[in-house]
């Protein structure tokens, strides 16, 4: 057998501890190559959005390199001390140290080598579905049909070629200071009683409480300006959190008899002092890349969501032309909206009403009057319930709930608009979309409105209402911003369908990258907890099997490897989770906007990976512990 053929073997040999590493790998090299087939696509090689798209999935394959640079030492750093008594019985064979950091060199050049070209391979698996899902989240005008990516494979080989010999280089390096004696005596080294301080842990609650707290009350600008404390008081809090008060209440549950001596308890009591003083580092760091995880991404689609929300709120009607009296090109503007309709041939019903706008104080801005007639008129347009007014009752309209004047000055006021007429505005105010662009009015009896004169001002608001699908509406709306600019100084030319289908382009690239970048970065974290608890496995083989001699039953067993591996996988995903929540609550206070519906999209995607992850490597490592047994 040849040298290179017993590296070979003992990758066979380990091949459990090495698929989590492997498999991962072989997804970040996936993902890299996904975003290099992106960057080098014939399609996005043009000007404009296309352009800034390949641009940007560009640089976010560098993202993803440089993550996995720290990844991959990490793993090997993990698989390292798992195997350094194999490596003591080696040098005790005869193997030098040499020949010791050749091996370690090989073996993960395998690794690296079969990661890399399994990454790109699934990639041109996936290809075509992963192209028609961007070309969908990126709302891209172009179609990214497939084509056999020979720069991105190119690029992809060389470069993680390169990273993993630069980390083979690294970690032999490492080897060469290692002794025979630390090597064989690396698993006997006692681990020391684990301490918990009850002031530590205290500062625990203290800081992340405090952290919620703020992070909770604060609103606006408030939030930004508290986000790096925030960061690092949550940060140090969680570092303490499973370095000392974990301990701490794992210390306390042992002081209770009643509690440890119940059933099985004390079998898994017995050493998780010990395993969350070791893993928390790791659980450290699975805690904090979850947290960026969802927070990026559920940050960037919460963002989204609300700026649709204030677009669509701007008007509920497909097409809105808002004016004022200093627009003269309203009437052209007018003819060429329903010339357009026309040739389009798409039947959609027009409405027009006059705002008359009072100036009642210096400081206040003016206030919108509506006539009844007109209101009812829109009203019926969107199928809405009209208003009936008596000559003396004024109704108060607002399309937000949130700091608008008539909840805070004008609510049942006498308000003087010239001279000699006063109006009294009603008690209360009412949510209402059916008139655009305003986001308060007083709706007055027709009777009223025609003694109004002199006004500050006197806006006009026209709407064209009707059924259509997407795509056309974003074609007429295209069509007709060629003579009709959208946001102009003295008018507004407002196309629904397509404000959201911009933002949502706007929008698109951003949250496309994030969400394989954090993809990315969950599924490192899982592996890293997969590492640590394979880490163990020999341990656990050992105490179970002397266990199970003092009659411990097959069903015992499950159950405390159950709770054992299950506060491994979901203790820092718990507190991720929590993390997560309080962020995306706090970014739902900043826009006063409610992010639920995204928050829970976010965050129960993950879980529900997460107990996947779970439930696979559970029953793979209960058989294996089982098996010891035998």
């Amino acid at each position: 057998m040849t040298f290179r053929q017993f590296a070979y073997n003992n990758v066979a040999r380990n091949k459990r501890l090495y698929a989590a590493y492997f498999l991962s790998s072989m997804f970040t090299v996936m993902v890299f190559f996904t975003f290099s087939i992106f960057a080098y696509h014939p399609a996005l090689n043009g000007n404009g959005l296309s352009q800034n798209a390949a641009a940007g999935l560009s640089a976010a394959k560098w993202v993803i390199y440089v993550f996995s640079f720290f990844f991959v030492l990490y793993s090997m750093s993990s698989f390292l001390r798992s195997r350094q008594k194999e490596f003591g019985l080696l040098m005790m064979q005869g193997m030098s140290t040499g020949q010791l950091r050749q091996m370690v060199f090989l073996e993960n050049m395998i690794i690296g080598f079969a990661a890399t070209l399994g990454g790109i391979g699934l990639g041109l698996v996936f290809a075509k579905v992963i192209l028609l899902i961007g070309e969908r989240m990126l709302v891209l005008e172009e179609t990214l049909s497939f084509y056999f990516p020979i720069q991105a494979i190119i690029i992809t080989f060389i470069s993680f070629m390169i990273l993993f010999v630069l980390i083979c280089l690294f970690i032999t390096a490492i080897l060469r200071n290692r002794t025979l004696i630390t090597l064989i005596k690396s698993n006997k080294t006692s681990k020391g009683e684990p301490k918990a301080s009850i002031w530590l842990s205290l500062i625990v609650i203290l800081l992340i409480g405090s952290s919620y707290l703020i992070s909770l009350r604060a609103s606006g600008d408030q939030a930004i300006y508290l986000l790096v404390p925030i960061i690092i008081m949550v940060s140090i809090g969680t570092y303490l959190l499973f370095t000392q008060l974990s301990v701490y209440i794992i210390h306390r549950l042992k002081e209770r008899k009643s509690f440890f001596w119940y059933k099985t308890n004390m079998l898994l009591l017995s050493d998780l002092a010990y395993r969350m003083k070791d893993n928390a580092r790791t659980f450290f760091l699975v805690a904090i890349i979850s947290t960026v995880s969802f927070c990026a991404i559920g940050s960037l689609y919460g963002i989204q969501s609300v700026l649709i929300a204030n677009t669509t709120s701007y008007s509920t009607y497909p097409i809105t032309y808002f004016s004022t009296a200093k627009d003269t090109a309203r009437a052209q503007h007018l003819q060429y909206i329903n010339d357009t309709l026309n040739t389009h041939a798409i039947d959609l019903t027009p409405a027009t009403l006059h705002v008359l706008r009072y100036k009642i104080s210096e400081s206040a801005d003016p206030v919108s009057i509506i006539r009844l007639s007109d209101y009812n008129a829109f009203a019926t347009l969107l199928g809405e319930p009209t208003i009936t007014l008596t000559d003396q009752q004024t109704a108060i309209r607002t399309t937000s709930t949130i700091g608008n004047r008539f909840n805070d000055e004008l609510i049942n006021k006498n308000i003087t608009l010239e001279k000699g007429l006063s109006i009294q505005t009603a008690s209360q105010a009412t949510l209402s979309q059916v008139i655009p662009a305003l986001s308060e009015y007083l709706v007055v009896p027709n009777i009223f409105y025609q003694k109004l004169q002199h006004p500050t001002t006197t806006d006009q608001i026209d709407v064209w209402n009707g059924k259509m699908d997407s795509s056309t509406a974003i074609q007429l709306a295209q069509d007709i911003q060629q003579s009709v600019k959208p946001y102009q100084a003295h008018y507004v030319f407002f196309a629904k369908e397509y404000e959201v289908y911009s933002q949502k382009q706007q929008f698109g690239l951003p949250l496309f990258m994030s969400l394989f970048i954090g993809i990315v970065f969950f599924v490192s974290a899982g592996s890293f907890l997969y590492f640590r608890l394979y880490s163990d496995l020999e341990e656990d083989k050992q105490k179970f099997k002397a266990i199970s001699k003092l009659g411990l039953t097959t069903k015992e067993l499950t159950k405390v490897l159950n709770w054992q591996i299950a506060l491994l996988f979901f203790a820092p995903i718990a507190v991720a989770l929590i993390h997560g929540a309080v962020a995306l609550t706090t970014l739902s206070n900043m826009f006063h906007y409610s992010l639920l519906k995204e928050s829970s999209i976010v965050l129960g995607i993950f879980l529900l990976i997460q107990m996947v992850y779970f439930f696979i490597v559970r029953h793979f490592y209960i058989g294996q512990v089982k098996s010891a047994l035998r």
